[in-house]
């Protein structure tokens, strides 16, 4: 299958590097020349505009951030997009703003598949987790794509427009509370009763056979093989903004989730200085499974 791939950053580029891998054609394009020229190490023809790119495709991989950029790459593509084409939103998107964008493009007869995505920076070697919505028709003219992408068992088709992404916010805030319960387990385990006892050890027993043992643990046990004190590290925590959405959607349902609303309110305290042991290491692992940067104090 011959794919456009719009976006290749980090994320981005995995994609195409998977895709490429399974005997995919993969043509890109980025707003930087840098990312264009650094996409041709992983087999990706990279082209200096979406025009271009639209020349050569009738299948696009959008890999943008959420918000103006994905409704900006759609309106420069559509004047040059067929009947039948399919865009895929690969990002973070809200997924009202996606059940929009998926209408509209209807009516000129273009599908659009929404996708959330979860393996971060390590999907590119083991594969990713696919959540899709859409149409299934043009869903399963993408499956050998998918196929290719996806780790073993790692896609599937979700529901209508929108629930792709719906899914992968719920996803994400369910990351935020287990992050929170990791961080405050382990602060309680630095600073309580019993003194210096090994993070590293306790997070390795723990990884086997354990009930809470998972692969965000795994993530732990290596932060913690290099370091237990985070003495240079800054514990203000971002956000991307699909926990909240979580929370917003939650309180709409009438659904109870005070666990994700308590991290959300963790690391909004974090970023106006009030961090702990906890913030520091939820700042690291989000780190090691994202690349999101970390602040060092020098």
């Amino acid at each position: 299958m011959k794919l456009g791939i719009i976006g290749l950053g980090k994320m981005g580029t995995a994609i195409a590097q998977r895709a490429v891998g399974a005997g995919h054609e993969v043509v890109g394009f980025d707003v930087t020349e840098a990312a264009r020229e650094d996409s041709k190490k992983s087999g990706v023809q990279p082209v200096s505009s979406l025009e271009e790119l639209a020349k050569q495709c009738r299948m696009f991989w959008l890999m943008v951030p959420a918000g103006d950029p994905v409704d900006q790459a759609i309106e420069t593509l559509l004047p040059h997009l067929q009947g039948g084409d399919i865009l895929v939103d690969g990002g973070n998107s809200n997924f009202n703003d996606t059940t929009v964008r998926a209408k509209k493009l209807a009516e000129k007869n273009i599908f659009f598949l929404d996708c959330g995505t979860s393996g971060g920076l390590h999907g590119k070697d083991i594969g990713f987790s696919l959540m899709i919505g859409g149409k299934k028709e043009a869903y399963e003219k993408l499956v050998p794509l998918f196929t290719a992408i996806a780790t073993p068992n790692g896609f599937a088709h979700c529901g209508p427009s929108g629930a792709g992404h719906y899914i992968k916010m719920v996803h994400n805030g369910i990351e935020y509370g287990l992050l929170q319960a990791y961080a405050e387990g382990f602060h309680l385990l630095k600073d309580g009763h019993y003194k210096d006892l090994d993070l590293e050890k306790i997070s390795s027993v723990w990884q086997n056979g354990a009930v809470v043992r998972s692969w965000l643990l795994e993530l732990i046990h290596e932060i913690f093989k290099k370091d237990q004190n985070f003495k240079n590290i800054v514990g203000k925590i971002q956000e991307g903004g699909t926990g909240r959405w979580t929370f917003e959607e939650a309180e709409k349902q009438n659904v109870a989730v005070p666990v994700i609303k308590e991290s959300l309110k963790v690391r909004k305290q974090s970023r106006e200085g009030q961090e702990s042991y906890a913030t520091k290491l939820i700042a690291l692992i989000r780190n090691k499974f994202g690349g999101h940067a970390i602040e060092k104090k020098e």
